[in-house]
């Protein structure tokens, strides 16, 4: 009763139990009793420590804990003892007991850690810290860790996983990617989603199957063999229902009709890899997509872009998930496969790059072929990218493809005909669409296209679509032309651009010449040689390794219109030669 004891508690690993009185020797766990607080974790040696009545009361109990429970956490977490500081004035000033020494002495031989009375809030949040890292830590050590078992109770636990979760474990460790390979696992699972023919009516079960079958032929094979197998024939199955999809045909475009259905059950998506100089890869994924008649747009923004001076390259890519069956959610962190589309150079862009147009927050540059780089006025930083995509031929170019090699189109067979003198020259059909945000400016079919033999000049073919004589072909722009933009904040309009999307059918109906692409209209310097129309004339043009288009419009001030009075594509005589056969 004539003392009041309180109790701080550290960590010894070799502990020399005190015989002295007020001292005792306990292994306790962490409590509050009624005489003090005795600190400690359950099986922890700790000491407890009792001072008299003149010295708690002199510098305050509650002080007292704090300040021994700090130094002793700052000792345990310094990697060598400090040199004890100077006790306070209350301390000092105690008088020790006859032939027991001063508190300090005392406290110098029972434990050998003092209390630094200067500890910072700063120091307080440190120390707890390096307790919580010290108490994870002994926990590992206590703890069986997977690592460290063996690996035939491995592989029993990896023969529960599915194909996703076996991915995900390959990608832990060298030893994890080893026995997540292993053929009797993959094997198994092959054999429960592709089980092998049957010839009679009375055989044995899937999984008797499965383990004659691996007696015989999975030890032979190589490590993953069966793995690759598995992932092969699951993208097989899945490319064999999208085939399904696109076989029906647009009469009026020549083109898959279910293009949008395909998409969307292949769950495909894109994305853009930009690559600095050094070699280090930033994958952006797209943030909306939309579907027009024989296209689709796809729009990138944000603001985690990189900054576009240490920019080289960017990359084009289709992206499938791995395993299509087992993909119910499309998320980026599942296995996903990646198909190159195209490549860009991003050095000197603004320099190498035409603009073709701007507002009062952006400037648009145009990169070939179907890509658009959207860059900020004011700092020469990436706004949003965006890609236009034809319908011909997207599916195989997004999903055919590798990470670094592009899907090259299989060539076309000609079919030569010896009878026909201006075989090529005609039967083609134009389908044309101009459009942007959503908003379609021109939508139509032109048929019975023809060229005749004097037409050809210059190394190209002349197609007249619309004549700039013939006042019933001209057609008219619906609604106000712009470029429609937006990103996380703002959203514009960039006037006199839009997306054009050309697609040519020879006359088989096959796709010849297709395209889609951002375009701009720039006002003509020539003097307009057209009576009806009272207005400014601006031209459109377009030109790749394969042919070009030249468009000609008139603004018509009473009506607040554009007006196309001139159409005309010119095709490649090399193209032409070398899909027909023929010499022109």
């Amino acid at each position: 009763a004539a003392t009041a004891p309180w109790a701080a508690a550290t960590s010894c690993p070799t502990p020399t139990p005190p015989s002295r009185r007020g001292c005792t020797w306990k292994a306790r766990p962490r409590q509050r009793r009624a005489g003090g607080l005795v600190a400690g974790r359950r099986g922890t040696l700790v000491w407890d420590v009792r001072l008299p009545v003149s010295v708690t009361m002199a510098t305050g109990r509650g002080w007292i804990l704090q300040q021994h429970s700090l130094g002793l956490a700052r000792a345990a977490a310094a990697p060598q003892r400090l040199a004890p500081p100077a006790l306070p004035s209350a301390l000092s000033s105690a008088a020790p007991r006859p032939g027991r020494g001063s508190f300090a002495g005392r406290l110098r031989k029972r434990s050998g850690i003092f209390t630094d009375m200067s500890a910072k809030l700063s120091e307080t949040q440190n120390i707890c810290i390096q307790r919580h890292c010290q108490k994870t830590s002994m926990k590992s050590k206590s703890c069986p860790c997977i690592e460290s078992m063996p690996s035939e109770i491995l592989l029993k636990i990896f023969s529960y996983l599915d194909a996703v979760s076996l991915l995900y474990i390959g990608c832990v460790n060298k030893r994890f990617y080893h026995l997540a390979n292993d053929n009797v696992i993959w094997f198994k699972m092959y054999s429960s989603f592709f089980p092998p023919k049957r010839t009679n009516w009375k055989t044995n079960s899937v999984e008797r199957t499965a383990v004659l079958l691996s007696d015989a032929t999975i030890q032979d094979r190589e490590s993953g063999y069966w793995k690759n197998e598995y992932i092969m024939k699951q993208i097989a199955a899945g490319k064999t229902r999208i085939i399904q999809l696109l076989k029906p045909i647009n009469p009026y475009t020549g083109l898959p009709l279910k293009t949008k259905e395909a998409i969307k059950a292949y769950r495909l998506s894109w994305v853009i890899v930009l690559k600095d100089r050094n070699g280090k890869e930033h994958i952006i994924e797209q943030v909306d997509i939309s579907f027009n008649d024989t296209s689709i747009t796809v729009f990138w923004y944000g603001t985690n872009w990189p900054c576009l001076d240490t920019l080289s390259t960017l990359e084009l890519c289709g992206v499938t998930p791995l395993l299509l069956d087992q993909c119910k959610v499309p998320t980026k962190n599942r296995p996903r496969r990646r198909s190159l589309i195209a490549e860009f150079n991003l050095t000197n862009l603004t320099k190498v790059t035409t603009m073709i147009g701007s507002d009062m927050l952006v400037q648009l540059f145009r990169l070939n072929p179907g890509l658009l780089v959207g860059l900020w006025k004011k700092g020469n930083g990436i706004a949003f990218v965006m890609a236009s995509l034809h319908h011909h031929q997207l599916i195989e170019r997004s999903t055919l493809g590798s990470a670094a090699i592009q899907y090259i189109l299989p060539p076309h067979k000609a079919i030569l005909d010896d009878v026909d003198p201006e075989y090529g020259l005609h039967g083609y059909q134009l389908h044309i669409d101009m459009h942007s945000g959503g908003h379609t400016y021109l939508c139509g079919t032109f048929h019975n296209l023809f060229c005749r033999k004097d037409y050809i000049r210059n190394g190209y073919l002349r197609l007249t679509v619309i004549s700039i004589k013939n006042n019933s072909q001209h057609l008219p722009l619906a609604g106000k032309v712009g470029f429609f933009w937006r990103t996380d904040v703002f959203e514009g309009n960039v006037q006199n651009c839009y997306v054009m999307d050309v697609t040519l059918l020879d006359e088989t109906e096959k796709p010849f010449w297709c395209f889609s692409a951002p375009v701009y209209m720039k006002l003509s310097s020539k003097a307009s040689c057209l009576y009806d129309y009272m207005g400014y004339n601006y031209d459109l043009n377009y030109v790749d390794s394969e042919g070009k288009v030249h468009v000609e419009l008139v603004w018509v001030e009473e009506t607040k219109e554009y007006y196309i009075v001139n159409l005309v594509l010119y095709l490649s005589t090399e193209k032409v030669n070398r899909w027909f056969g023929t010499k022109y």
